[in-house]
């Protein structure tokens, strides 16, 4: 089964992705561009109030969008948002010069780091096996650029299949995202990463609207049964 991760931005979308049935919950600010990040104060206290109702699900959160090469940058955002309570600290990683060194620069840190590899140019294979083995609790494949183009824009689906096979491989987490809609469902099913996130789909009116919980329920249900499954029901 594939997990629902529901990017939210405020307290009340947040409790709506819960109900609706969203498995992890994602902090982050739209405005602020793919990763956008929110401010640690408000991580927190989001944090703690869905502790006390939801003690078990995960929640993870953005850094904001940092380039790949800033890692002084980078480490103090990581250890800032995972101070604030989260499971998962999000980074966005864009491959090139720089993309090893801030992966063995994330993996050496206090923190439950979760490397976001941004594929708007491809995927570099070589890169995701030498991450898989840095010891991460999981990796996602997005994309930067949200101007419609979805990651099955960018990356053909058998490398995908291959890419996530290296990192399930090492026992982490595998993830997809990148302005996914039903259009995508299909491809989401038949590749079965461990969760799938989404914000624009979310929402009624583009990725920075407000979340609507019965868009959350109806993921959350499709990506919890295959097409014939929810056929037969």
């Amino acid at each position: 089964m594939t997990a629902l991760l529901a990017s939210v931005r405020s307290h009340d979308e947040a409790f709506d992705a819960a109900q609706a049935g969203a498995e992890i919950i994602d902090l982050k600010e739209p405005d602020e561009g793919a990763l956008g990040g929110m401010p640690a104060d408000e991580i927190a206290r989001i944090v703690l109030a869905l502790r006390a109702h939801y003690p078990v699900k995960p929640i993870s959160a953005t850094i904001g969008d940092v380039p790949t090469e800033a890692l002084d940058d980078i480490a103090t955002r990581v250890i800032r948002v995972s101070d604030a309570g989260v499971d998962y600290v999000k980074v966005g990683v864009t491959p090139g010069p720089a993309a090893r060194r801030c992966l063995a620069h994330l993996a050496s840190l206090p923190a439950t780091v979760v490397p976001v590899l941004l594929s708007d140019e491809g995927i570099d294979a070589d890169l995701v096996d030498y991450a898989a083995g840095l010891g991460f609790a999981g990796m996602v494949f997005d994309t930067a650029s949200k101007n419609g183009r979805t990651l099955f824009d960018c990356v053909d689906m058998p490398t995908l299949a291959h890419c996530l096979g290296l990192i399930g491989a090492h026992g982490a987490m595998t993830g997809v995202a990148g302005s996914l809609g039903w259009a995508q469902l299909g491809q989401i099913h038949a590749l079965a990463p461990d969760f799938a996130g989404f914000r624009a789909a979310l929402c009624d009116e583009g990725r920075t609207a407000r979340l609507n919980a019965k868009n959350v329920a109806q993921w959350a249900e499709a990506l919890h049964h295959a097409p014939h499954e929810a056929q037969a029901t």
